[in-house]
């Protein structure tokens, strides 16, 4: 009990912010919105469960490769940290920017014409793989919830737990936006959303960043 009540803090600010990155209207997002709008539900779905496919990838060699440098050199996680936050400032300073922003949200459906559900997924999956900032976004939100002395445990949390998220609010998008009514009310409450995550990553950019441990 004493190790969930030490490790269970980063854990949950690790869940959060994935799931606040998730809120965000970036290219995947609109990717699935504008695939269920324009081609179908199924496809959205399909499109959305290879785009969480590739986050499960993405945590599990983050978990994996955080860990085994801070097996070797324990100091490194304070470079991480002071990485991970100035990167999560820099996505405050983003969500900030986009809030002010009077631009809408574009859904659009992707290039290269209607594919099958396998395609989709095949695509959602290289689309999240071949981005670079999937990459640096999750070391940030690892960093938030891995020490250097976390037992294994810590990192299966992680890893497990960032997936669903992932695949559920993905799922979630590509039910929901099979409807253009949908996107209208996303697009009015963008801003507020934004302003949101601005404030939630800048917090969290500076809990790394303060961070002692």
């Amino acid at each position: 009990m004493h190790d969930v009540a030490t490790y269970l803090p980063g854990i949950l600010l690790a869940y959060t912010a994935c799931l606040l990155a998730l809120a965000s209207p970036g290219p995947n997002i609109l990717a699935v919105m504008g695939t269920s709008m324009s081609v179908g539900r199924k496809s959205g779905m399909a499109l959305a469960t290879g785009i969480a496919s590739g986050s499960l990838v993405w945590a599990l060699l983050t978990v994996g490769g955080l860990s085994k440098i801070l097996a070797s050199y324990a100091f490194a996680l304070f470079f991480i940290k002071i990485f991970g936050g100035l990167y999560l400032l820099w996505l405050a300073y983003k969500a900030f920017k986009s809030a002010a922003s009077r631009h809408d949200i574009e859904a659009r459906e992707l290039e290269g014409g209607v594919r099958t559900p396998m395609g989709y997924a095949s695509r959602g999956f290289t689309i999240q793989m071949t981005n670079p900032k999937a990459a640096l976004a999750w070391i940030a939100i690892v960093s938030l919830g891995l020490q250097n002395d976390a037992p294994l445990w810590v990192g299966a949390a992680i890893v497990l737990g960032t997936f669903a998220l992932s695949l559920t609010v993905h799922a979630l998008y590509a039910l929901a936006f099979s409807t253009p009514v949908m996107v209208r009310l996303y697009s009015r409450a963008r801003r507020s959303i934004q302003t949101i995550l601005g404030a939630f990553f800048a917090f969290a950019g500076l809990k790394l960043l303060t961070s002692r441990s």
